[in-house]
């Protein structure tokens, strides 16, 4: 893989798109009442040792830029070999990786764990749905 080549101006549309449709996903009025509610947290808040915007939004940052990074890189490595990626292409690479990768390489972690699965649903769709739509828009600019 190289980043020869790369339009980082795709990859950062990417990473602020994945970020706030990230945010939509978990607002308050879509589905962070019912992650919550699923997880266990009658109150629907994060007690104060669980309270660390730092931490939290420092690590969703993080967690969405090397995500958007390697797909942008992977997308990049194989359009040197099919130059004709498109749109839909990407978007097809991305839902590929984040179904296939990102969604399945946790289900076992979360069956051992006891973890609910609709959390498991909750948390790892908005992770292939982002990757999807950073696919798209990376194939889009390269």
């Amino acid at each position: 893989m190289t980043f020869t080549g790369l339009n980082f101006l795709g990859v950062l549309l990417a990473f602020v798109i994945s970020f706030i449709s990230g945010g939509i996903w978990f607002g308050p009025k879509t589905f962070y009442p019912i992650w919550m509610k699923e997880k266990g947290v009658a109150s629907g808040q994060l007690n104060q040792s669980q309270n660390k915007p730092a931490l939290l939004f420092g690590g969703t940052i993080l967690g969405v830029l090397v995500q958007t990074l390697t797909l942008a890189l992977i997308i990049n490595s194989l359009q040197k070999y099919q130059p004709n990626i498109g749109i839909l292409d990407g978007a097809g690479i991305g839902f590929a990786l984040g179904v296939g990768i990102g969604m399945f390489a946790s289900l076992s972690h979360r069956l051992f764990g006891g973890d609910n699965l609709k959390v498991w649903i909750i948390e790892t769709a908005n992770d292939a749905i982002n990757l999807t739509i950073a696919g798209a828009i990376i194939a889009y600019f390269n």
